[in-house]
């Protein structure tokens, strides 16, 4: 049972960091080579919007499945 609210932790930092990313324009984060597919082919402002928009799915996700195992949801 305690692995289930550590992938949900997971996911919640992931999604806190690209959300961050996005907010704060982070140069280390949309200069990293993981990022430079979307920053190329969308533009720096679409590739924020695009992290920002994953980070609060992951964000509801790593919520939703808490509430899922707790028999809230």
């Amino acid at each position: 049972m305690a692995v289930h609210y550590i992938i949900q932790a997971l996911f919640v930092l992931v999604g806190l960091l690209a959300l961050l990313a996005a907010l704060f324009n982070w140069d280390w984060f949309f200069t990293a080579q993981n990022t430079q597919f979307v920053v190329a082919n969308v533009g720096r402002k679409q590739a924020r919007l695009f992290y920002a928009v994953i980070g609060v799915l992951m964000i509801a996700t790593g919520v939703f499945f808490f509430l899922s195992v707790r028999g809230i949801v």
